[in-house]
């Protein structure tokens, strides 16, 4: 079985990073909680919205992404039974590529270079996708499986997964 999976928000956390970069610059605590179905966004004054967008944008923003818990030890071993792909939608921010790659490196050395799909649009021909964007799975012909963040949690059409022990627990 062939598995691509998504990074952001599924292996590596920019939330928490956000987060973190956003309370530096403003003293304005965001809390980590937050609300189902929004963006990181809609909890920022309005003056300053963009500034998402800003640290997004930023070479080495994607360089030290905290770990999604259990991430690592599960895409080892569903490597060992399937042939799993790490598929990103870099292309979006181009600074992010070298970041990109050189985390998978570090944190996911296991996963070959032939296996990191960086792209635009997700139209990879797989059997599973384990995305957090639905957007993705629009004309995927796989099975899909949702992975949980805020702004996913009050979607209801995909089978859902909160945790890498969740994944392992359907694909294994």
């Amino acid at each position: 079985m062939k598995i691509a999976i998504d990074m952001d928000e599924v292996l590596a956390d920019p939330i928490k990073k956000f987060i973190q970069l956003y309370n530096r610059d403003y003293g304005i605590p965001i809390d980590l909680k937050i609300d189902a179905g929004n963006e990181i966004y809609h909890h920022i004054p309005e003056h300053i919205n963009n500034k998402w967008f800003d640290y997004i944008n930023e070479k080495g923003f994607f360089r030290d992404l905290e770990l999604i818990e259990g991430s690592v030890e599960a895409v080892k071993k569903l490597q060992e039974k399937h042939e799993v792909y790490i598929v990103s939608a870099a292309m979006e921010f181009p600074n992010s590529l070298e970041d990109k790659y050189h985390w998978l490196a570090e944190h996911f050395p296991f996963i070959g270079w032939k296996n990191i799909i960086f792209c635009g649009e997700k139209i990879v021909n797989t059997d599973v996708m384990i995305d957090d964007r639905a957007k993705n799975f629009i004309d995927f012909k796989g099975r899909t499986l949702l992975f949980t963040s805020p702004h996913n949690l009050l979607l209801t059409d995909y089978e859902r997964v909160d945790t890498w022990e969740q994944v392992l627990a359907k694909l294994l």
